[in-house]
């Protein structure tokens, strides 16, 4: 015999994760213990949230499902924040929550409320475990978390359940998705293969789905054989590259009208793996017809948009089919896509002798090893960032759009340096976000992970204020703090470096890369330096 929590670690060490991210209770004593037995890390973070942003992080990177934990209540409430992220930004998690025991169902108890119905909106599906179904409960969660579209799971864990007594495990589990996406219907691919065919100037959408399907040669393949232009959702960036003169850029993120000059011309749209949970067709595209190559039908308002194919089925299989037919007469003109490509990237270069957010990514861009890992917040330069910040391949750039959770960042970098620990890891938070995830600091030094935090420092919420001043509103209550840190300060034992002009700042930044251990940069930049690029007409 064994107890309920060695048996459900087990079962987690044979879906091969390594790390769990939580806040440990009382009754999550017996599964730290196991963990420890198993060789699981369970890494203590300052905050739930962050535990369920670094699950998420880590099933990007691994493809394996993150795993968190939360005690009851509290914990479980700050936890819901990184849980709603693995919903909105479509990752495979495993969320761990304590839940009074059965007896004490509906009565009254300290910190105790209904957990099932908290998780169940932002949930794919949850549940409570109990002593004879650990392995049914946690094979369907993880099945479930796993299939398209990936989410989170819940499993609320009776808080007297730990340490019950259970048959040993006599065999493993499949957590293998049970049932493969098939290739869309014949029917449907030619019938998109003669739409397509019949366009002059088709573009292609590619979305989330087109990132899980790992379809970004294929991508470049159909734009390349039928010269089209191709324009990404913020967290497609890496499946098309910039330098190629048909990539025509991001939507929704800065110089968002440039990208516009080019779409607005297309008279057919090709979502491949389009996830409007970034940003809503009807919020930029043309009123075209639709051709949407997906795992789910189309998320689009059919009153305006008349004219839309799905194309329901394995993504790659419906990119293969357009890659195979004979090329269209495309009406592109490419030398004016790139010539547009080039004067977009020409407007994000910080003007000479500034210090903003413009110069601190370019410069980092500089320094960063092209397989490098760069996490974002959420504010002004997450917009900045969508646009200009040249990202090599997917997972190289990591943010949260479908979600937007302001602190991000910060665990997701700790995620992606436990996720990649051969790859070097820099986060860039403005200071707004940085105050809500400081204390992860903490967790970083602990565990004494090389990854390096740039902080832009413009003592403002710079998206808030943008805001006000495009609804011709007076700046109010966006001023985030008026104190400078020491120059040779700590937070919570990480050193700060601290740099006022470009100069300062890459010999600061080349400097926390050599360093063992994580480093934050604090670059005091100037205010101002989003105004005349990011929030710009979609449509």
């Amino acid at each position: 015999m064994i107890t309920a929590a060695e048996r459900l670690v087990k079962r987690i060490a044979e879906l091969g994760v390594r790390y769990v991210y939580g806040v440990p209770s009382g009754s999550w004593l017996y599964y730290m213990d196991a963990m420890r037995k198993e060789g699981i890390e369970f890494v203590l973070v300052a905050n739930e949230a962050s535990a369920g942003f670094m699950a998420d992080v880590q099933n990007r990177l691994t493809g394996i499902p993150g795993v968190c934990y939360a005690t009851i209540g509290p914990g479980a409430t700050n936890l819901s924040t990184g849980v709603g992220g693995a919903l909105l930004d479509r990752s495979s998690v495993i969320a761990l929550t304590s839940e009074p025991p059965n007896e004490m169902i509906c009565r009254n108890v300290q910190m105790a409320i209904d957990q099932q119905t908290l998780f169940n909106p932002i949930t794919k599906w949850t549940t409570r475990m109990s002593k004879g179904i650990i392995d049914q409960v946690f094979q369907k969660a993880v099945h479930i978390s796993k299939t398209e579209i990936p989410g989170p799971v819940n499993i609320g864990l009776p808080e007297d359940l730990g340490s019950m007594e259970v048959a040993d495990i006599t065999e493993e589990l499949s957590f293998d998705v049970p049932v493969e996406i098939t290739a869309a219907n014949a029917k449907f691919l030619d019938k998109m293969a003669e739409k397509f065919s019949k366009a002059k100037k088709p573009v292609l959408a590619v979305g989330l789905g087109a990132v899980r399907a790992k379809a970004a040669d294929l991508v470049a393949a159909v734009a390349e054989k039928h010269n089209i232009p191709v324009v990404l959702t913020p967290m497609a960036k890496g499946m098309f590259s910039e330098d190629n003169p048909l990539y025509a850029g991001v939507l929704f993120h800065a110089l968002s009208d440039r990208v516009a000059e080019t779409y607005r011309q297309a008279d057919l749209v090709v979502g491949v793996g389009y996830d409007p949970v970034e940003f809503n067709y009807e919020s930029w595209m043309p009123e075209v017809p639709l051709i949407s190559l997906d795992t789910v039908p189309a998320d689009i308002d059919n009153n305006v948009y008349t004219s839309v194919l799905d194309v329901i089925g394995e993504i790659k299989a419906s990119l293969e089919k357009l890659a195979s037919i004979d090329p269209i007469q495309s009406g592109w003109d490419i030398a004016a896509l790139e010539s547009r490509k080039t004067a977009m990237f020409k407007a994000l270069e910080p003007e000479e002798g500034t210090f903003g957010a413009r110069t601190i990514l370019k410069i980092l861009r500089e320094v960063l090893p092209q397989d490098g890992i760069m996490t974002c917040g959420v504010g002004a330069h997450t917009h900045l960032i969508g646009q200009m910040w040249k990202t090599p391949a997917p997972g190289l750039q990591i943010m949260t759009n479908g979600w937007s959770s302001m602190g991000f960042g910060i665990p997701a970098a700790i995620a992606a340096k436990l996720a990649r620990p051969e790859q070097e890891v820099v986060c860039v938070t403005g200071d707004g976000g940085f105050l809500m995830m400081a204390g992860e600091m903490a967790v970083a030094k602990r565990l004494n992970l090389n990854v390096v935090f740039v902080i832009l420092k413009d003592k403002n919420l710079e998206l808030i204020r943008l805001k006000q001043n495009k609804k011709s509103m007076p700046q109010y209550k966006t001023i985030i703090d008026e104190v400078e840190t020491e120059k040779h300060s700590y937070i919570f034992g990480v050193p700060v470096l601290c740099a006022e002009n470009a100069e300062e700042y890459r010999e600061k930044l080349e400097e926390a890369f050599r360093t063992d251990g994580p480093v934050i940069v604090e670059a005091r930049i100037q205010e101002g330096d989003y105004d005349d690029v990011i929030l710009r007409n979609h449509k």
